[in-house]
């Protein structure tokens, strides 16, 4: 035990998104104006959700809250990647892997969590609209929302555990730019296909579990808008069309990686860029472009502003 201790890995070494260094030059514009428009996206929606009272309902509280999620979410990981592009050799300590492995995860599973709440609000407010106010209550609303932040936390926790629980006291190299569970545990001094199993338990069956209950919401969300006027199922389509956009893009990358146990594809650096870069500026383009409520509102603060 003593000598495992001695030996123990104290940082790890990322190979980052590629070993061409003019690349990673060309990368580094790209990836920080995306990550400044995501900050600016994002933190927009959420000011104009806070100060627009008729905006002031449901589905743009959980909304705001996704907004939020991107936000922390994309930080986790951005900053770190946009320094070690213009670093030759590009290291973590292991504390800071560990905790970035931790919020990474608890913000993932955070928005796949809320993902699923708004996907179940479209449904009550479409299927069932006569009851809408008492099942969709602000009281209900802040309920869900603790609930899918303790539900990420315990995930999270678990993720945490099952991987600073192995030694690790040899190889150091993490084939990637940010610190996630599987490329972790691959670098652990002892076998982890158990290990494995049990993480992508927890990941895989959280990723698919919810996956399966947006995709049946929204099948069911189709199939009664049949009852609705021309004019209800255009707004129902519209708003709908937007949250299945965002969780297609969200939870492919997310099933892609996480239910495969101790596998790795070349094609995986381009899924983790698409999962923690992109995804978050994406959310509020398809939620401020196709939705004529916010725009209203973002033209409204605008002027009250300029007029104040």
């Amino acid at each position: 035990m003593g000598a495992l201790n001695q030996t123990r890995v104290t940082e790890f070494v990322f190979l980052g998104l590629t070993d061409n260094w003019v690349l990673e030059i060309l990368f580094f514009i790209p990836f920080t104006v995306t990550y400044v428009l995501t900050l600016l996206g994002n933190t927009i929606i959420v000011v104009t959700i806070v100060f627009s009272p008729r905006l002031h309902t449901p589905m743009y509280f959980f909304l705001s809250n996704l907004s939020f999620i991107d936000i922390c979410h994309s930080s986790v990981t951005v900053p770190k990647m946009l320094e070690d592009l213009l670093l030759e050799r590009k290291t973590i300590s292991f504390d800071n892997c560990i905790a970035q492995l931790f919020f990474l995860h608890l913000f993932a599973c955070a928005e796949i969590f809320l993902l699923t709440i708004m996907a179940y609000d479209r449904y009550v407010a479409i299927c069932i609209p006569l009851h809408y106010s008492n099942v969709m209550n602000m009281r209900v609303c802040i309920q869900l929302v603790f609930a899918l932040w303790v539900g990420g936390t315990v995930h999270s926790l678990v993720q945490t555990f099952l991987t600073i629980r192995l030694p690790y006291c040899g190889p150091n190299i993490i084939d990637s730019y940010f610190c996630d569970v599987p490329p972790v545990i691959k670098l652990a001094c002892t076998d982890t296909y158990l290990t494995g199993i049990l993480i992508v338990s927890n990941s895989g069956t959280i990723s698919l579990t919810c996956f399966l209950a947006l995709v049946t919401s929204y099948t069911v969300i189709l199939f009664s808008l049949r009852k609705q006027s021309a004019e209800g199922r255009r707004k129902a389509l519209s708003t709908c069309s937007s949250h299945f956009m965002v969780v297609a893009l969200f939870f492919g990358p997310c099933i892609f990686i996480y239910t495969r146990p101790d596998t790795s594809f070349s094609i995986d650096k381009v899924v983790s860029v698409f999962y923690t870069v992109v995804t978050p500026l994406l959310n509020p383009l398809i939620y401020t472009l196709r939705n004529e409520e916010v725009k209203n509102a973002m033209k409204q603060l605008r002027q009250r502003r300029i007029c104040s």
